[in-house]
């Protein structure tokens, strides 16, 4: 018991692996409770058990392997992670619980693998029964059928795969197992019971007993299908309903939902394995195809009949062995040979199938042609051998083939093809036989019909019966309006007789069933005969056609009324004259034809009134208009009454029945006025109306022919100018090119310059409409007149045409879009099938083909140039090319590559040439274009790649995805190939709507190029995955995942869910006929849906769930009418549900949602918003983090898969943005990121959506004053800048908008820096447009713009003035001058060394625009400080800015603060007002404002800023504190100003802010934005005003001072000082010791002065800021410092002495720093500067400066340093680990010299040597004591005094092999002891190698101050000197006043009060010689200054610095 005691304490898990049975046992029913209690399937406590389910299974105890078993069963219920374990489970099961002898454990066994199927596990589920099939003990092997059989019984042969199952069928009925046989035929019952008679032929080889007891079994079984009994967890809406019938009663299951519970039909084929036969034929079948005796020719025929018997053949190369087949086809005298190869040819294309297509364009002209033959065996085997080719292929491809049979003159060939069309349309759909196909072949079948061969007749009917019956008589009758009611009645009889393939129901049956199955709207029943592709196009045509029965019978109102205007018949005059009298007054028919011109008018009146008021049934048009013809008819001579002649035609016209006989009465006579200045006008209305009564088409033909018959160049002119017109008006439709082509040539050839003008302007309009196929009938014109045309069509280029609004009112505006509809498929065949075609095949003679297949290279370069030759000649071919096609195929894999290139510009060539009939010729010709794709030679795959999208243009996608053709060339393991194929079908496929079903078969391969070696492939399949799914569906493309292994399973199904979050929608063509039909919409759409919001949802559904209905149900039109009218009703329904759920707000405010977010991905908790292409993990972490701020509809539509409803959201969010405005800013991060997804997709409409949102969402953030954080910018700029590349001119513009203004809401200098990686892409149009954008931003905000400096972005910039692409050249010089425009000729400075080329370009560039802009320079300042308007979101990117569209300045500094909340100023009237005060009251703008006055003679006592008297400027302050962050916005702006005075006044503001403790807080929040502008203030001073000599140098100081005082009162300010940020900070100090070191700065005058107020400030800065971030920035520097070649030493060295005061200060302030921050910082150093690199430098002291931090860092924190290392991401990159260790480890040993006193400051040289001494021993004593903790103070005491008495002493050997850190501490006790003794101030001294600790002048370059001897001067020289300096200067000495004031403020801390503050070496030279000069007049004390002797230095003044030596000491302790 003891035992059990002990396991029975263990966790339930861990019982479950333990050793002793019964704790297992115990375990498994714990495990088995437990999972029947835990309710959250996704809970953690699942994946504790995730490695022992398997065991649980396996359990080698039987009676705990029953209880593991049970808890196995629910563990694979419940838990979601289940699916993880299936296939080490299952397998686990079949190998240790099948065999088990329990029949529990069997069943339990058998329940888990069930389960797993209902998990969606099937597949791996039936891969292990499926091997287990092959075990050798025979129990595992029955149990495994019986659990396969009893999971096709319940889950259905949808979810468990047949194909496998099958194929091992007949292997299990060998078995010499009874029990494995029986369980064999219980599961092929089973199958059969699914898939019928497909499962016989696999099993015809098994015993015949087997095979018989199989047969009486199979006929026991039921014939109704069996239904899924069981359903997987995504089924359950169908196990819902399954429920519900076996409730109801079980049998009366409703029809329709059959296909969704019983099986799918599968095809016996798909279950048969393939044979490969090729191998197998005789050896020498070529010779004896060939041989004269027939005996042979049959023994040859015979074996390949026997093969071709297999029933699925194997894909291969079968090009030679139909060639040879065909040939005894169509040449072979044999009927008997001929029979044979037709049998062989049936089957080979029964076996090939799809395959067979690319053959079968060869062999049907010749089995056509043979049908000449009478025998009735020769004809039925060639009927079946073309049957079967029939369905290799489509009808589309054999068309042109049957058409030219079809008017043989032998009957019986005619007979044979109808007939063969008759089946064929059998196999149609109305999709399949589209009416532009139908067409053609009804004008054949109606010449047949009156054929004088009875059986050619039959036959005509018959084939017409048949499309009557598959399309419908709607469909069918407008071909047939010319025959006569009897013939119409047979081809009725005939449709009635005929049965379709598969029993299906044609269109012609639907009538009777719509109605009662979906309760259409009453006009439903007009429109049965639809066919169910166009369901959604007729619904709404039924209204208009209700009033037109005309139309109803004919099917085409436009042919109606055509055939109706025929008939007229001409009237006679003096009908006409009766008719007219009975409807016009007497008085007008009298006064017609008088004299006298105003009676005539009279009459003319009367007569318009009278056709005003007639009725259109009564009016005689004809008689009425030969009245007007009545003499004087059209030679009218008076013009007013000719107007009215004129418009009374066009009132006839309009109102009447007007037929085109009575149009050609007036027609003569309208052409013939239509050139009159006069009456032309009227003319052409006239004919306009004509147009509109008789179709435009016919009109136009009548008139240009009759224009161009008159000599009047007037008229033709005119009337072609009129047709430019109408055509826009009516439209294109109709209207025949090939009519005026002849007449424009004439025009064009005219020598009146008008006639030629119209011509070409007429041109110009063909051109909207044809496009570019119309130039090619202009090919022969002369270059100049080609030149105008072509000028004409390029300004038509990407114009749409206009919309037609005349023409469609009166005929049925269904007709037209119907035939639009046609030509959609054909892609604007219609105008290509206008171009005259040659036949060239005549002149491709054999001697040309075996030219081009010769043998020597040579040759067949002749033989191909000859053939271009051949075809250029031609322009334009027929598809009949003859032998050509296996000619070329073969010089496409030609040895010479120069001859594949050749071949592939042919084949570009036949391309243009022969237009869309090339289909014919994509498997012969096309297929081996592909293949070249895999040539190793870019330019080879790069021709090939032009040729094939040439061919795609003129073919469509079709007919190269029908087939295994594609799938073979992936199946290649080329990876060229695979890239370049799988590159252009991830183009080509999101553009199709539809696709053939054979892309499945190139799945596998897809799935083999994702695992692929080559990473490129790799790449190209994973962009190519999602456009398969967008047409296969991600279920499919998941089931195809069954076959591949395990590993590669889970990786590609990964790999799919990725592929479904970015799958691209179909493209919405249906939409096209969406908008066209809008005018018949409303009557249609009413009875469907009352609220009219619903109208446009409905509509999508109309136009696009249909299309996939009508798929899936093929039976004709009914059912899918049906479900188009009920799915219609269904969304309107639920979208007026929608509409209430979508009122309210869309976003929703989270407090503070926006910080935690950033906090969060600060933190790394969630992923970093970066990528190449967004993954899935990235898509589901934004849905996640935007469903608790979206409104849950708009998150369904943001992150639905069709783009349609990405629109929809935009547009919604449009509508909220200013309502939500805070809302918004809120989501900001998460909607930016949104839309970084969409501009991922391919789709331009959202694209374009996207942007108009940002624009809008821009302006709006700029009016709120809002400013985008660091978050947000990196989040959504770099994506936004890689549209700016897009190829569409619109997209860029509006990207560029977009960028504009961004720099409103964000740094214009950090936008720069995106743009700057921006131009490091790969797509040149990014890069030029980069470039542009950058130039811009230049010109806009001057260099300070440039990050990180000018010289460093201009390099970069200028690199691109060599790029290959033109416009990126240009871009880059484009830029480059707009830095020259600034900066003049420093421009070659910054841009470094560039080739000689590119300089020259370069400055070719700069001259020609100084020519062009020679006032550019004099707007800038304008520019800069103008205040940007409002932007307009929809203003387009102009390259220059003008001046009020400028982003100037004042935004830019504006914008600065990257973290600030509030930043650039709201844009409204109020604060236009408060600008305007600032700016018109301030009258003395000139004059220097008051400055707050700062101590600064801490630095010495005299030292004073100079007190300027001048007024404060700032009187309006107080009045703008209602709008405070905007007015310091303002300011600040002012701050960076490129005027000097505009800039004192704006730090003259500021300062008076900080001066004021109750308004300083104001400023908080505005810290970085300040400090950026100041430091690009000090910039512009550097660059500019130092370099300007017309500046007054007293400006500049006044400047610098102000920034200077400005500086010290903000650092003065703790709270406010620790805002400022690392990067700022970072400027800020460079700024600052960069001034330190500008020599300029020395020869203003006061410039001294000026270095020293930068060095306290310095100091200042060092202390007050946030020590975590000047630390890092000083790190940062001087990184940056010793990096850049050009930067100084002196700089370096500057720097250094801030981080080693830095280091001196740490004890204090180790607190309060972020040690991670700093050690990344350092870490990071060590990258770019190992030990071994740093101790190259010139001098170690950077070396010794990062021991000495890292030192300090360990000894303040010890061994915890090593635990703030967490930021690093790798460590191993530079040496910081190993240096911490070893540092903690020697200081752990050095832990007794720890001091409270390492902050003092003091130091001493410590390579000052001593002469030796023969006392080391005393030495060792004094060093002992020092480092003892009792008597450290006694020792340096001693070692003082020590050195004292023998000042040569050498203490190098004793402090060499110590530590820096106590050589520091010796040097700082030495110092301090020397100063308590002597009471001197400490004068520092320094030394090149070793930085001093205690430096407190930081700009010192020597802290010890030589005079010109060489001698070192003391304090009170330098206060003499100053007080020189300030009396020459007119300021007063007055020491009182100064102590006064300095006791009244508060002290500042003293870093730099010694004296050696203002000893600047550099300071002393340059002053040296005027204190020569003054040596006479002023005190003694200068000429001491150049002796030794100081016995002059006052006594006062050194008292004086003694007590404030003292002072400054009592206030830093």
């Amino acid at each position: 018991m003891g035992d059990d005691s002990e396991w029975m304490k263990l966790p339930i898990d861990q019982r479950c692996e333990h050793k002793v049975w019964k704790a297992r046992l115990n375990g498994y029913e714990e495990a088995l409770k437990l999972f029947q209690r835990i309710e959250d399937e996704k809970s953690p406590e699942w994946s504790k058990y995730l490695g022992l389910i398997k065991k649980f299974v396996t359990d080698s105890n039987a009676v705990a392997q029953l209880k593991g078993l049970e808890a196995a069963v629910a563990y694979v219920e419940n838990a979601h992670v289940a699916g993880k374990t299936t296939g080490d489970v299952v397998s686990g099961v079949v190998s240790k619980v099948f065999n088990q002898p329990k029949a529990r454990a069997k069943e339990l066994g058998m329940d888990i693998c069930l389960m797993y199927i209902e998990i969606e596990k099937a597949d791996m589920v039936q891969e292990e029964l499926v091997k287990g099939l092959d075990n050798k003990n025979p129990k595992i092997v029955v149990a495994c059928i019986e659990t396969i059989r009893k999971a096709l019984c319940e889950f259905g042969s949808k979810i468990v795969t047949l194909k496998p199952i099958v194929k091992i069928l007949p292997k299990l009925f060998e078995s010499r197992e009874k029990a494995i046989r029986d369980e064999a035929k219980l599961l092929a019952v089973e199958t059969y019971k699914w898939i019928r008679d497909a499962i016989r032929p696999p099993l015809q080889n098994i015993n015949s007993v087997q095979l018989k007891e199989l047969e009486e079994e199979w006929v026991k079984l039921p014939a109704t299908a069996p239904k899924q009994t069981r359903f997987l967890r995504s089924q359950q809406d169908l196990k819902a309903k399954f429920e519900m019938q076996q409730a109801a009663g079980g049998d009366d299951v409703d029809g329709d939902d059959d296909d969704e519970g019983c099986a799918p039909q599968v095809d016996p084929y798909e279950l048969l394995e393939a044979v490969e036969v090729l191998s197998k034929l005789p050896k020498d079948f070529y010779e004896k195809i060939e041989a004269k005796k027939w005996q042979e020719r049959k023994e040859a025929l015979e074996a390949v009949e026997a093969l071709a018997k297999n029933p699925k053949l194997e894909n291969g190369d079968y090009g030679d062995l139909v060639r040879a087949l065909k040939k005894v086809i169509g040449k072979d005298a044999n009927v008997m040979l001929v029979t044979l190869a037709a049998k062989c040819l049936a089957g080979l294309a029964a076996g090939l199938r799809k395959k067979f297509g690319t053959y079968a364009g060869h062999v049907v002209p010749t089995i056509l042609e043979k049908f000449k033959e009478k025998k009735p065996q020769v004809v039925q085997a060639l009927q079946e051998a073309i049957d079967a080719v029939f369905l290799t292929t489509t009808l589309q491809n054999l068309s042109e083939d049957i058409l030219a049979v079809m008017d043989n003159k032998n009957p019986s060939i005619k007979q044979q093809a109808s007939l063969f069309l008759a089946r064929s349309f059998c196999h149609c759909t109305p999709s399949s036989l589209p009416k532009s196909l139908l067409k053609p072949f009804c004008a054949a079948f109606l010449k047949q019909v009156n054929d004088s061969a009875p059986e050619v007749r039959d036959a005509a009917f018959e084939a017409l019966g048949t499309a009557m019956k598959v399309l419908g008589e709607k469909a069918v009758n407008p071909f047939l309006t010319d025959l006569d009611k009897l013939k119409l009645d047979k081809i009725k009889e005939c449709a009635d007789k005929i049965e379709l393939a598969g029993g299906k129901k044609g269109g012609g049956a639907e009538k009777e069933k719509p109605a009662p199955k979906a309760q259409p709207p009453p006009e439903a029943p007009a429109k049965p005969s639809a066919p169910p592709k166009k369901a959604s196009v007729a619904k709404p045509a039924g209204p208009p056609k209700k009033g037109k029965p005309v139309a109803a019978v004919n099917g085409k109102g436009k042919k109606a009324v055509e055939s109706k205007d025929m008939v007229e018949a001409e009237l006679s005059a003096e009908v006409c004259e009766e008719m007219s009298a009975a409807v016009l007054p007497a008085s007008c028919m009298q006064l017609l034809d008088s004299a006298n011109w105003k009676e005539r008018l009279a009459s003319m009146e009367e007569f318009q009134k009278a056709v005003e008021q007639m009725d259109k049934n009564e009016m005689p048009c004809q008689a009425l208009v030969r009245m007007l013809a009545k003499k004087p008819g059209w030679k009218e001579t008076n013009f007013q009454v000719m107007q009215m002649k004129l418009h009374i035609v066009g009132l006839i016209a309009q109102k009447g029945t007007f037929s085109k006989t009575s149009a050609f009465t007036v027609l003569d006579g309208l052409v013939d006025k239509v050139g009159d200045i006069k009456c032309g006008g009227k003319a052409k209305e006239a004919l306009t109306a004509i147009g509109e009564a008789c179709s435009l088409p016919w009109t136009a033909e009548q008139v240009v022919s009759m224009a161009f018959a008159q000599k009047n160049p007037k008229n033709q002119a005119e009337a072609l100018n009129w047709l430019a017109n109408a055509m826009k008006e009516f439209g294109f439709a109709g209207i025949n090119v090939k009519a005026f082509i002849s007449n424009v040539k004439t025009a064009l050839a005219a020598t009146n310059p008008a006639v030629r003008t119209a011509a070409i302007a007429l041109l110009g309009v063909m051109y909207l409409y044809m496009g570019a196929p119309l130039r090619m009938f202009f090919e022969d014109e002369k270059p100049a007149l080609l030149a105008q045309i072509d000028a004409e069509f390029e300004k038509m280029q990407g114009q749409s045409p206009p919309a037609p609004f005349r023409g469609n009112s009166k005929k049925g505006i269904e007709d037209d879009r119907e035939e639009a509809e046609e030509q959609d498929d054909e892609g604007g065949q219609d105008v290509m099938d206008l171009l005259p075609r040659t036949d060239i095949s005549d002149k491709i003679t054999s001697e040309m083909v075996s030219k081009i297949g010769d043998k020597n290279w040579k040759t067949r370069k002749e033989g191909l140039e000859e053939l271009a030759a051949v075809i250029s000649e031609a322009k334009f071919i027929q598809p009949n090319v003859g032998e050509l096609p296996m000619a070329l195929k073969g010089r496409l894999n030609d040895s010479n590559k120069i001859l594949v290139l050749q071949t592939l510009t042919i084949l570009q060539q036949i391309a243009t040439a022969m237009g869309p009939a090339l289909k014919q010729h994509v498997k012969n010709l096309g297929i081996p274009v592909i293949t070249v794709l895999g040539d190793s030679k870019s330019n080879v795959r790069a021709a090939a790649l032009t040729t094939l999208n040439a061919w795609v243009e003129q073919t469509g996608m079709k007919e190269w995805l029908e087939g295994e053709d594609l799938s073979e060339e992936l199946k290649k393991e080329n990876p060229f190939l695979r890239q370049e194929v799988l590159a252009w079908l991830a183009e080509k496929l999101p553009t199709l709507r539809s696709v053939s079903s054979d892309l499945m078969i190139c799945v596998p391969n897809l799935y083999a190029c994702l695992e692929d070696r080559n990473g490129d492939v790799r790449k190209k399949a994973q962009d190519a995955l999602p456009t398969f799914m967008m047409h296969l569906g991600y279920e499919k493309m998941l089931k195809a995942t069954g076959k591949l292994k395990p590993a590669s399973k889970d990786q590609v199904v990964s790999m799919l869910e990725k592929a479904r979050a970015v799958m691209p929608a179909k493209p919405a063509a249906p939409a096209k006929a969406a908008s066209s039909k809008t005018p018949a919409c409303p009557p249609a759409a009413k009875p469907l849906s009352a609220p009219s919001k619903s109208q446009s949802v409905s509509e999508d559904s109309g136009v696009f769930e249909p299309k996939s209905d009508t798929k899936k149900t093929k039976p004709g039109g009914t059912a899918a009418k049906g479900k188009v009218l009920g799915g219609k009703k269904a969304p309107a329904k639920t979208s007026a549900k929608d509409e209430d759920d979508k009122s309210g707000p869309i976003f929703s405010i989270i407090p503070n949602g926006k910080e935690q977010r950033i906090k969060e991905e600060k933190g790394l908790k969630v992923l970093k918003w970066n990528f190449m292409t967004p993954r899935d993990e990235y898509v589901e972490q934004l849905k996640n983090q935007m469903s608790t701020c979206v409104a849950k509809w708009l998150q369904d539509e943001l992150f639905h898969f069709d783009f349609q409803r990405h629109v929809k959201a935009i547009g919604a969010m449009i509508e909220h943005l200013e309502e939500e405005r805070d809302a918004t800013i809120g989501c900001l991060d998460l909607i930016l990121k949104w839309f970084t997804l969409r501009f991922f997709d391919t789709n331009t409409s959202v694209l374009m959506k996207a942007l108009e949102y940002l624009k809008l969402l821009f302006s709006m953030l700029s009016r709120e004053n809002y400013h985008l954080n660091e978050f947000e910018a990196s989040s959504f700029i770099p994506y936004l800048i890689v549209k700016v590349g897009e190829s569409k001119d619109v997209v860029r513009k509006d990207v560029r908008a977009i960028l504009t203004m961004l720099c409103k809401v964000y740094p214009a200098s950090k936008v720069f820096t995106f743009l700057m990686d921006g131009t490091k892409s790969k797509n040149s149009k990014q890069r030029a447009e980069c470039l542009e954008e950058l130039g811009c931003l230049i010109e806009s905000y001057g260099m300070n713009v440039c990050q990180p400096t000018p010289a460093k972005s201009l390099k970069e910039i200028a690199v691109h003035i060599g790029d290959r692409d033109t416009s990126v050249r240009n871009a880059a010089l484009n830029t480059v001058v707009t830095v020259y425009n600034v900066c003049g000729d420093q421009v070659f400075k910054l841009i470094g060394n560039l080739s000689e080329k590119d300089m020259s370009m370069l400055e070719e560039r700069i001259k020609r625009s100084a020519k062009k802009t020679p006032a550019a320079p004099a707007r800038q300042p304008e520019e800069r400080v103008q205040r940007a308007p409002p932007g307009n979101p929809n203003a387009s990117m102009t390259r220059k800015p003008a001046p009020d569209e400028a982003p100037n300045k004042l935004n830019q500094a504006r914008a600065q603060n990257a973290l600030a909340e509030q930043s650039s100023p709201a844009i409204t009237k109020e604060f236009q007002l408060d600008l305007d005060m600032i700016e018109n009251d301030h009258t003395r703008v000139s004059e220097l404002p008051d400055l707050v006055q700062h101590k600064l003679d801490e630095l010495l006592e005299p030292v004073m800023i100079p007190e300027p008297k001048i007024r404060a400027v700032s009187p309006h302050f107080d009045d703008l504190r209602n709008s405070t962050a905007s007015t310091i916005n303002f300011v600040i702006s002012q701050v960076a100003s490129g005027d000097i005075n505009t800039s004192i006044q704006a730090l003259a503001q500021i300062d008076e802010v900080l001066r004021q403790k109750d308004k300083a807080e104001a400023m908080s929040g505005h810290i970085d934005q300040f400090l950026i502008a100041t430091f690009m203030q000090l910039r512009l001073i550097y660059n500019t005003h130092m370099a300007d000599d017309r500046l007054d140098k007293k400006e500049i100081f006044k400047l610098y001072s102000c920034i200077i005082g400005n500086m010290l009162s903000l650092f003065s300010m703790e709270s406010l000082a620790r805002e400022a940020s690392m990067g700022v900070l970072k400027d800020l100090m460079h700024g600052l010791i960069t001034l330190m070191l500008d020599a300029r700065v020395e020869d203003i005058e006061d410039g001294q002065q000026l270095i020293r107020s930068v060095n306290l400030l310095v100091v200042r800065v060092l202390e007050k800021s946030d020590q975590t971030n000047i630390l890092s920035a000083l790190l940062v520097l001087l990184q940056d410092s010793l990096i850049s070649a050009a930067g100084s030493p002196k700089f370096s060295e500057l720097v250094m002495k801030c981080l080693w005061r830095m280091i001196r200060f740490l004890p204090e302030t180790i607190g309060s720093i972020n040690l991670d921050r700093i050690l990344l910082d350092v870490h990071n150093f060590m990258k770019v500067f190992p030990k071994e690199k740093l101790k190259q430098l010139k001098s170690d002291v950077p070396h010794r400066t990062l021991k000495t931090l890292l030192h300090t860092l360990c000894r303040l924190t010890g061994a915890k340093i090593l635990d703030h290392l967490s930021m690093i991401e790798n460590k191993n990159e530079s040496e910081l680990e190993s240096h911490l260790r070893r540092v903690v480890k020697h200081s752990s040993s050095l832990s007794g010299f720890k001091s409270d006193r390492g902050t003092e400051k003091g130091t001493i040289r410590p390579d000052e040597k001593m002469s030796k001494a023969k006392v080391s021993d005393i030495l060792s004593e004094i060093f002992k004591k020092i480092g003892s903790k009792e008597n450290t103070k006694e020792g340096l005491t001693e070692l003082y005094e020590y050195k004292q008495r023998y000042s040569d002493a050498d203490l190098e050997p004793f402090l060499r092999n110590t530590s820096q850190f106590f050589q520091s501490y010796v040097e700082r006790g030495l110092r301090i002891i020397e100063s308590e003794r002597e009471g001197k101030s400490r004068s520092q001294t320094s030394n090149p190698v070793i930085p001093p600790r205690g430096t407190d002048n930081v700009s010192d370059s020597s802290s010890v101050s030589l005079n010109s001897n060489g001698e070192e001067l003391k304090p009170a020289v330098y206060y003499e000197r100053l007080k020189i300096l300030r009396q020459r200067h007119g300021l007063e000495n007055n020491t009182k006043q100064q102590q006064q004031e300095e006791d009244d403020r508060p002290p500042l801390t003293s870093l730099l009060s010694k004296p050696s503050v203002a000893s600047s070496t550099d300071m002393l030279h340059s002053k040296l010689s005027h204190l020569k000069e003054s040596r006479e007049q002023y005190h003694q004390e200068q000429s001491h200054s150049h002796s030794p002797s100081r016995s002059s230095t006052p006594a006062t003044n050194l008292d004086d610095l003694k007590k404030r030596l003292e002072r400054i000491k009592s206030n830093r302790q």
